[in-house]
């Protein structure tokens, strides 16, 4: 799709789980689960989509899925699965590579939008996956994430 100067693509990044009660509400187990079925745990698969805006000198990513930084117990919470699609794998099929993106927008600090912005290094420490890029948040959410709770 092509929106002024920038080719939209589709980034697939992967897939995880969220308790399907929680996702849908008041709405009855009975009728999500026919297109939405549950494992042994109430959860239910979601997607991890993420846009790319390529154009005007400008490689922008909005949102960067989970990432794989989260600890094994973590990722067995969340059925975390990047086996078949992951965010740098989508990348790189369009010969994008972590330091070509110039922009990270991330609409929100939920994990499954902001997780992939950082990674961690060959020590162990948390670092930017796209050391390179502009990074974006609104001050909202910037405000809320470093509130003592």
């Amino acid at each position: 799709m092509q929106i002024g100067p920038y080719e939209i693509h589709h980034i697939d990044a992967g897939r995880y789980k969220l308790d399907g009660g929680a996702m849908f509400g008041v709405v009855p187990k009975t009728l999500w689960q026919k297109s939405n079925p549950a494992d042994e745990k109430n959860r239910i698969e979601m997607a991890l989509n993420t846009l790319l805006l390529v154009g005007d000198g400008r490689i922008i990513l909005i949102d960067c899925g989970v990432g794989t930084k989260f600890s094994e117990k973590f990722q067995e919470i969340y059925a975390i699965d990047h086996s078949d699609r992951s965010l740098l794998r989508s990348l790189s099929e369009k010969n994008i590579q972590p330091e070509d993106v110039t922009d990270v927008i991330i609409t929100h600090l939920h994990f499954d939008h902001a997780g992939g912005s950082t990674c961690t290094d060959e020590n162990g420490e948390i670092r930017l996956q796209f050391p390179g890029a502009m990074h974006y948040i609104q001050k909202k959410q910037l405000d809320w994430s470093s509130k003592k709770f």
